[in-house]
């Protein structure tokens, strides 16, 4: 079956912020039973992470077929989060709409700005239809999102987040756009 992985990723936090909201969505998590404190060895490709607390069952629907088998990450440096092996094949304007399928030659150029935005914190790509410059976090991503952020939380192998559950952590965000990621490895 392999690792599953669901992510909620904050589009417009900072590294300044990061720590402090990241501070804010844990204390909430663990409040509610959701995750434990203790910080333990729990998550795929991270030192350690948050396993499940006694009341996980609150992010989740009724309709589950396993219990979390790992815990939650919490990212607070720039990261560009992916769903998993998969690639998109197209990027969407937020400007205009128009999905840009993504060729060799596009790839590259988004490739390079993507690049340049996890160095530096800002890149843009110049939409091909309505030739907007685009900040990288601002596009969309058909098929395998991609999400590129400072604050990122990553629950491994845990049943479907629910949309509730999802807007309520994105509520402690201040008001922060964010995007959800699943994909498997």
């Amino acid at each position: 079956m392999g690792d599953f992985s669901q992510t909620l990723v904050d589009l417009d936090a900072d590294g300044a912020d990061a720590a402090r909201l990241a501070g804010r969505v844990v204390d909430w998590l663990v409040a509610e039973g959701v995750v434990l404190a203790e910080r333990t060895d729990c998550v795929f490709g991270q030192p350690s992470g948050h396993p499940p607390g006694p009341h996980w069952d609150r992010a989740v629907g009724d309709d589950w077929d396993f219990e979390p088998s790992d815990g939650l990450a919490v990212h607070t440096v720039r990261t560009g989060f992916t769903s998993g092996a998969d690639m998109p094949g197209a990027a969407i304007c937020p400007r205009c709409g128009v999905a840009t399928p993504l060729g060799t030659g596009t790839w590259a150029r988004f490739g390079a700005a993507m690049r340049t935005w996890y160095d530096t914190g800002a890149a843009t790509v110049d939409c091909p239809a309505c030739v907007a410059a685009v900040a990288v976090p601002d596009w969309g991503w058909d098929e395998a999102p991609l999400g590129f952020g400072c604050l990122g939380f990553e629950f491994w192998n845990w049943p479907p987040l629910t949309d509730a559950f999802r807007a309520r952590l994105a509520g402690l965000l201040d008001g922060h756009r964010t995007v959800y990621i699943w994909g498997a490895l």
